[in-house]
């Protein structure tokens, strides 16, 4: 349970329309009612999980411009519309109000998909683009707890319950996904193919995709089960890390990791919900390197860094778990181990891989509460690594 509320690290610009884009849970509406509007109230809310609300605007997108005729001689001039992917139909009457200058518009989205498919293309860059996360290491602060973390992720809602119902709670989210994500908005066909697909990926998050054996083992086939890795993508469940290579068109030829958003998630997924995380063991180890990137990656989205993701697999199976290209920065070069004692044998692989990134900065990030150097390895605790890449700071 959360003692304190937490304030989310997204900060966006007052001065222009923009979506707001994340997954379900993550807390787009309470962030932007009672963070963002909190000093400046939209002047008309529009719902559209609202069943009433969704038919209405689906008979007559018009509605939208009646609605902001009521509302013109406003002064603030804000229109909240919550998820507009539902309806991407609206998007071209809400690019001509901003074009006009007389209305700015937050709109949030759990699902990119119909958006990238639709004409409106995302405003043509009329609007700025931001993504919301569940909670950040540094968003909790001093409630943060690593071991509570990786038991049972961050969504938001996760700390409104005791021990005994986060579980619950987990493994109704993944089927009320199912029913409201893919079923409602028909991104699939055939359902049980597809939640077949789900616990596989779950057990494979983290892994490279290899899609004949995932679809061997759900029942698919291989372009289909892509397809499927695609819709987790554009519906915000995952994301990809492409394998690490100077060319980029090269990059893209093989195949990718693949992490769930959030930890509780693929853990209800995969079936492990119910099992303990114990440190020292190889589930502890695989969650410690999930919840490192997934902080990473929060983090510098954040942060708006402009920094593209890798990871690197040698011929030899020896294997870089996250690298960092940072414009204007030495490429940072990063392996994560779960252990709290630390010691040149755990690093014998990476020891060798680094010294072909000769100018690239070479991080391990750990538990072990004391920093290091370990040949030309600098070895950090977490927390410490953090700040080492710059993405601990946020001003607000």
């Amino acid at each position: 349970m959360i003692n304190s509320p937490v304030e989310r690290l997204l900060s966006p610009s007052l001065n222009s329309s923009f979506f707001l884009f994340g997954a379900r849970g993550t807390g787009k509406t309470t962030f932007l009612r009672e963070q963002f509007f909190s000093q400046k109230t939209a002047d008309l809310n529009i719902n559209l999980l609202t069943p009433a609300e969704f038919d209405l605007f689906l008979k007559n997108p018009q509605e939208l411009l009646l609605r902001l005729e009521q509302i013109k001689k406003v002064q603030s001039g804000w229109v909240f519309i919550d998820e507009i992917q539902k309806l991407p139909v609206l998007l071209d009457l809400i690019q001509d109000q901003i074009v006009s200058g007389k209305f700015r518009f937050a709109l949030t989205g759990s699902s990119a998909r119909k958006l990238k498919k639709g004409a409106a293309n995302l405003l043509a860059g009329r609007a700025f683009v931001y993504n919301l996360y569940p909670f950040s290491s540094i968003e909790l602060g001093n409630q943060f707890s690593l071991h509570d973390f990786l038991e049972w992720g961050s969504l938001p809602k996760i700390y409104d319950y005791n021990q005994s119902d986060r579980k619950e709670y987990l493994q109704a989210y993944t089927q009320v996904y199912l029913k409201e994500e893919i079923l409602e908005e028909q991104l699939v066909r055939k359902i049980a193919p597809f939640r077949q697909f789900l616990d596989v990926a779950a057990q494979s998050s983290g892994q490279i995709l290899s899609y004949s054996n995932i679809a061997r083992d759900c029942g698919s086939d291989p372009v289909s089960t892509r397809k499927y890795f695609e819709i987790l993508v554009d519906t915000l469940i995952g994301f990809e890390l492409l394998p690490f290579h100077e060319s980029i068109r090269k990059r893209q030829r093989k195949n990718p990791k693949f992490y769930f958003f959030d930890i509780g998630v693929k853990r209800a997924l995969d079936g492990t919900l119910g099992t303990s995380v114990i440190p020292s063991t190889s589930q502890y180890g695989v969650l410690f390197e999930h919840f490192i990137i997934q902080e990473i990656m929060r983090l510098s989205s954040y942060s708006r860094k402009n920094w593209k993701f890798s990871y690197l697999r040698t011929k030899d199976d020896a294997e870089v778990d996250l690298i960092i290209e940072r414009p204007g920065l030495p490429r940072a070069v990063i392996e994560i181990k779960s252990t709290s004692q630390l010691n040149e044998n755990h690093l014998s692989s990476f020891l060798k891989i680094s010294k072909d990134f000769r100018k690239a900065e070479c991080f391990c990030f750990t538990n072990d509460p004391h920093p290091k150097k370990i040949g030309n390895v600098e070895c950090l605790p977490w927390s410490e690594g953090l700040k080492a890449l710059g993405i601990d700071q946020f001003g607000k």
